[in-house]
């Protein structure tokens, strides 16, 4: 919905967006010439080569768009050696690749992803991932990608906004949110009832999430060893007590909050 409006296909029903400094809805044309854009899937003609493809949106672009740009798009995405081959012979990684292509022919300054790994192996969710971060830092496109593979943009990404049941729930460069202060521990326990009961009891209480079926507590990393002591001095039968220190770990800490 977010990309959507930020491509004007829909209209907000309230605030306002700003690209490049303008106002979407009084600088739409201006704005929309220097963005690219894939939605979902990249819609291909299954009749045309990869490089019929570009010249066509090329085109569509009113931009005057060189030969020579066309076949250095080609190869930035790696689809030089297809170049001549139509997109019903492509793997789904590279009509996604070409997808990207369409997005860049007119030398956007920001590209738009949505799902941009859907659907692809584990090599073509590598080949996808190395390709934006390389537009991003030698070709010095700004990117912005939405994705639920969160192990994936905390890869790629430098800034991240999580949104949670239609809110921004968190925002910031990547190193900041997750915190090395702040310490999300999973509790694993012979009898999670009897640990749950003893954690509500003690000073740790504040520091438990809701997470069903699991024990998750989020907090200070200085607070870990007092943790261990309580767990002992508490008689809690554990299994084992480990930190997680992922986006997805960070991700399910604040949102289990936010419920």
């Amino acid at each position: 919905t977010t990309i959507r409006m930020l491509l004007s296909l829909i209209h907000p029903t309230s605030g306002e967006i700003h690209i490049f400094g303008k106002d979407i809805r009084a600088h739409r044309n201006i704005i929309a010439q220097k963005m690219g854009a894939i939605i979902e899937r990249p819609d291909l003609y299954p009749y045309l080569t990869a490089k019929e493809h570009l010249q066509l949106f090329a085109k569509l672009s009113q931009k005057k768009i060189s030969t020579q740009l066309i076949d250095q798009t080609l190869t930035l995405v790696g689809l030089s050696k297809r170049a001549t081959d139509k997109a019903q012979t492509f793997s789904l990684g590279m009509k996604q690749r070409l997808g990207i292509a369409i997005a860049l022919v007119h030398q956007p300054e920001l590209v738009i992803l949505d799902e941009p790994t859907n659907g692809l192996d584990p090599q073509g969710i590598a080949d996808i991932r190395h390709l934006i971060q390389q537009l991003a830092k030698q070709e010095g496109k700004t990117i912005l990608v939405s994705s639920h593979l969160l192990t994936e943009i905390e890869q790629m990404a430098h800034q991240i906004l999580i949104i949670h049941q239609g809110k921004k729930i968190a925002m910031g460069p990547t190193k900041t949110l997750l915190d090395p202060a702040i310490s999300l521990m999973k509790l694993s326990s012979s009898n999670d009832a009897l640990a749950i009961e003893k954690i509500n009891a003690s000073n740790f209480a504040s520091y438990l999430l809701d997470r069903e079926g699991e024990i998750y507590l989020s907090l200070p990393t200085s607070a870990i060893p007092a943790l261990h002591q309580f767990i002992v001095e508490a008689g809690i039968p554990i299994l084992s007590l480990e930190s997680k220190r992922s986006l997805e770990d960070y991700f399910l800490q604040i949102t289990s909050k936010s419920n």
